[in-house]
């Protein structure tokens, strides 16, 4: 119950993450912030809230490490460079269908056999995710789709980078303050269209501090009790909260695209967690003493 508890919060905030930033970077011309600003504003809010929690339980400090520093930076200005161009759910399914395919790659190269069922749950997933990509009216944006693939398949490594961490706060934080520099380069190349408002920095505020600061402490916590090929299906469901979310908050248009490739991403997450689930052994019941 623990890990689904941090699971579902976890996926939760990566929603809400595309959620906000959409927000933010929506509107052309007059959006409340622009990409790389938010990113910087992002990364900034999410390193001093999780200093600030490391050093409130009075244990341990930041423990961050460069790749996974530049793992997050890469995921965190591919991901907003992408929603400038991408609705909130379009870019949710693109981004974590290539975290998907990042993470089941590294674990059948580590070793881990997926049984029929989740064989059968990834391909109906990724039929989803081509659906939702082919040319078409309704295609995405090319330029934004592909920022979001490398958004994806930088976020599969901060994952897999994750799984080991024995703290991941501490973790956590050491990595937000390691990458909250690397946006310099990025505003110093676009500072021709900086721009913000009160309103956009507490969107990118909210997204750092709440959405990913705590989001991704929690995931990491999770992803210690989770196999790599459920850790990358479950986060799938999070598009599918994107998409309804940026319906419902954002005023976006749901597509019939979008429903049939949701339903299908949908349909393959539970296929391929119920065949994890009966590939479990059934524990044995405790001995009477």
């Amino acid at each position: 119950m623990r890990v689904a508890l941090l699971t579902v919060l976890a996926l939760v905030g990566f929603a809400a993450n595309s959620l906000l930033c959409r927000a933010a970077l929506a509107g052309g011309e007059g959006r409340a912030i622009d990409a790389a600003s938010f990113t910087g504003v992002r990364l900034a809010a999410g390193a001093v809230v999780l200093w600030l929690l490391v050093r409130a339980r009075g244990r341990g400090g930041p423990s961050g490490r460069w790749a996974s520093a530049l793992a997050l930076f890469a995921y965190a200005a591919g991901f907003s460079l992408a929603y400038v161009q991408l609705p909130a759910g379009v870019g949710a399914l693109l981004l974590f269908g290539c975290v998907q395919a990042t993470m089941i790659a590294a674990g059948l190269l580590r070793g881990e056999r997926p049984r029929a069922l989740e064989w059968t749950g990834l391909v109906v997933a990724l039929v989803g995710l081509v659906a939702l990509t082919a040319p078409g009216a309704s295609a995405p944006a090319p330029v934004g789709a592909t920022l979001m693939a490398g958004a994806g398949v930088a976020w599969g490594i901060y994952s897999l980078r994750g799984r080991g961490s024995s703290d991941p706060l501490g973790a956590t934080a050491g990595n937000f303050l390691l990458a909250a520099p690397l946006v310099l380069p990025l505003l110093l190349l676009g500072k021709g269209a900086l721009h913000m408002d009160t309103r956009g920095v507490l969107l990118a505020a909210a997204s750092g501090a709440l959405a990913s600061g705590l989001g991704y402490s929690l995931w990491y916590a999770a992803l210690r009790a989770l196999t790599t090929t459920r850790a990358a299906v479950v986060q799938l469901c999070v598009p599918v909260l994107a998409a309804v979310g940026g319906v419902l908050l954002l005023g976006e248009a749901l597509t019939a695209r979008l429903v049939w490739a949701g339903g299908a991403v949908l349909a393959g997450v539970g296929l391929a967690t119920l065949g994890r689930a009966r590939a479990q052994p059934p524990q044995a019941p405790p001995r009477a003493r």
